[in-house]
């Protein structure tokens, strides 16, 4: 099977609000993705090679879609997960978990989104 995860979606009630969280935080640039001929849904897309190894995803604003209810946790590649958590509050979000080993696999951050979204930041360091 390889990767199990093809794409992921963050859905969000303010996408400009999102995209400035996600920019400042992941230190990436977004871009436009999605059909403009659908009002509506919006989508931002996270910066990715798509020959390569791992997932990407966007932000998705989408009429009746219910945002924040945490059920599936998405972590985001860093090199030291303790800087990008270091960002999180001044882009207007929350730390839920500081910087904590996960043993052989490295660290994860768990910070909470200006959505109310719960994102994991993970470093082998």
């Amino acid at each position: 099977m390889g990767n199990p995860v093809a794409w992921f979606d963050i859905y969000v009630d303010d996408m400009d609000r999102a995209k400035a969280f996600y920019e400042s935080t992941l230190d990436v640039k977004m871009g436009d993705l999605g059909d403009p001929s659908d009002p509506n849904i919006v989508m931002k897309a996270f910066p990715s090679e798509m020959e390569t190894y791992g997932a990407t995803g966007a932000l998705v604003k989408m009429k009746g879609a219910t945002v924040g209810q945490n059920s599936v946790i998405v972590y985001f590649a860093c090199d030291d997960c303790a800087v990008e958590e270091s960002r999180v509050e001044s882009a207007g979000g929350q730390v839920a978990k500081p910087k904590y080993s996960i043993g052989e696999f490295g660290f994860v951050s768990l910070v909470i989104d200006t959505e109310g979204n719960m994102i994991g930041l993970h470093s082998r360091k």
